[in-house]
């Protein structure tokens, strides 16, 4: 008795990993609130549009502000945390720049009216972002949900790890690779960059500077964009259509009209030259690519399970 009793010590021991592994690893699934709150999705929903329809620039804001949550220690709404000195949104990256704070802890507000601790501020974060593109004409996806939320910010992470408007094309590729994403997903994912705008600091050097860059489309930039001032003047990433999310992005880019460095490098002799090229002749590939990068970048190391939190207010942990 004694030795079959000793046999089974490792099987036990297997069968306890076993579900210790699936508890710490639970999957994301598009049916996590389908019991227990039905109605988060057209309630985050409502909210995310009367804010849009409010400032139609904050739909690029959203879904940037997505990105930068999703790659810094994943998609956990780290970003939306300020109840701290040390936080991400004062790193550089997002200093200034990073919006759409106030529409998410608006959504959670309306959320917890219906189903109190149950929804994540990640979730709603992932769910904005693809509200917003379906509101300035862009695809829609399904999102993945299960998501739970960071106890705590990481700035350092954040430093480190956002891309920055400065960028060589390998830099880039090696930055989204180190997050699984592919060279197509990058791209895909910069099309964002056909909505929003940006500082004139981040592409004052270009305009002024650069060699590969159209000479009109530069003289033209710098009437909004002086030369030694003016940091925070804002202007359109995108000129044709501005307010739409489309491929006239990658249009541009085949013409030297990227405006940040960032994005010009995509279409520089490289090898993403193809895919900026695919994207420019066929919009509808250019669509379903972006979905499909975005739910694979919001697949990035989540808190499941018992990880982490479910906040009561977005920028504050419980």
């Amino acid at each position: 008795m004694a030795s079959n009793a000793f046999a089974s010590v490792p099987a036990l021991l297997f069968l306890l990993m076993m579900l210790f592994s699936a508890t710490s690893k639970a999957q994301l699934s598009s049916t996590f609130y389908d019991k227990t709150c039905p109605n988060a999705l057209s309630t985050i929903r409502t909210s995310i549009r009367a804010g849009i329809s409010r400032e139609r620039r904050m739909a690029a804001s959203l879904i940037r502000l997505h990105f930068h949550d999703c790659f810094v220690k994943g998609c956990d709404g780290s970003i939306l945390l300020n109840d701290t000195a040390n936080n991400e949104r004062e790193v550089i990256f997002n200093k200034n720049s990073a919006r759409g704070y106030e529409l998410i802890d608006n959504a959670k507000t309306e959320v917890e009216k219906i189903c109190p601790g149950v929804v994540s501020c990640a979730d709603i974060l992932a769910v904005a972002a693809r509200d917003a593109s379906v509101a300035v004409s862009g695809p829609s996806w399904t999102v993945k949900l299960g998501r739970r939320d960071s106890t705590t910010p990481y700035p350092d992470v954040a430093i480190s790890d956002l891309p920055r408007f400065t960028e060589s094309l390998p830099e880039l590729i090696a930055r989204f690779e180190r997050k699984g994403l592919s060279e197509k997903d990058m791209v895909a994912l910069s099309g964002s960059h056909s909505i929003g705008q940006a500082q004139c600091f981040t592409f004052r050097d270009r305009i002024y500077n650069g060699s590969d860059i159209d000479a009109g489309f530069a003289s033209t930039r710098r009437r909004g964009c002086p030369a030694s001032s003016g940091d925070s003047k804002l202007a359109p990433l995108e000129l044709v259509t501005p307010n739409q999310l489309d491929n006239n992005y990658f249009k541009n880019l085949l013409q030297k009209k990227g405006l940040l460095q960032s994005d010009q490098v995509l279409f520089s002799g490289g090898s993403t030259d193809s895919i900026v090229s695919e994207y420019s002749r066929n919009p509808s590939t250019f669509l379903a690519d972006f979905a499909s990068a975005m739910v694979k970048m919001g697949d990035i190391e989540p808190l499941t399970g018992s990880a982490g939190q479910i906040r009561r207010i977005c920028h504050a942990v419980n």
